[in-house]
This record gives structure tokens, C-alpha cells and sequence, in this order.
């Protein structure tokens, strides 16, 4: 077993909640967004992230609005819908009882070997 193929799977898995994370205070570019994951070592490639984008704005999570830039061609900002930030929320509680279990899992001894 590749421990690569591992940590990507480990990664992909977080993935959507950690987007829906930075979207959660203000909206935000893909390159922001590709930005701030790569600024907390998750790195994400464009074209893994366009897909999940699609997938959260056609679940109506996300929606998105097209804004001019002084520097080039329009942006397309996404944000979170009503809908996606409740979903966060949720998100938001079913990783505290997973980070919260795999702790305990991970650095409990096991009592029935000592």
C-alpha cells in the first residue's frame, strides 16, 4: 500500500468542509480559496477544485457572482448559500466528534494488552 495514495484520500475527504470553511465569512475567488488551502499545506490543483465548486454550487450550497477586476477579466466570486451555511454547521459538528474520536482512538493505550 502507497502511503501517497493514502494521504490523498485522508485529504479529498476534508476537502469540501474546508472549502465551505473559507467561504464561511466572506466570498472569494478561486484564487483565494486555492491560496488559502495551499497557505494550510492542503494543496488543491485547479483542476480538482473547479469540479467540487460545480458539485456544492448544483447541491446549492454555494452560488456564485461575476465581479470586474482591475487586473484582468472578470472574477467569478462564490460564496455560501443559506443552505450552505447551515450544511457547515452541520459539517462543522460532525468534525469536532470525528477529531474528537479518532484522539481518543488514536492515542488511548489499549488496556487489554498491558
Amino acid at each position: 500500500m502507497k502511503i501517497e495514495n493514502t494521504k490523498a484520500q485522508m485529504r479529498k475527504g476534508v476537502l469540501e468542509y474546508c472549502i465551505l470553511s473559507v467561504l464561511k465569512d466572506e466570498d472569494a475567488y478561486v484564487a483565494e480559496i486555492l491560496d488559502t488551502l495551499k497557505d494550510a499545506k492542503l494543496l488543491v490543483v485547479e483542476g480538482t477544485i473547479y469540479p467540487l465548486l460545480t458539485r456544492l454550487k448544483n447541491a446549492g450550497l454555494l452560488s456564485y457572482r461575476w465581479e470586474e477586476s482591475s487586473s484582468g477579466p472578470p472574477r467569478k466570486y462564490y460564496g455560501l448559500t443559506d443552505t450552505g451555511k447551515l450544511f457547515l454547521k452541520e459539517l462543522t459538528g460532525t468534525w469536532t466528534e470525528l477529531q474528537t474520536a479518532v484522539n481518543i482512538v488514536t492515542t488511548q493505550k489499549n488496556k487489554n494488552h498491558e
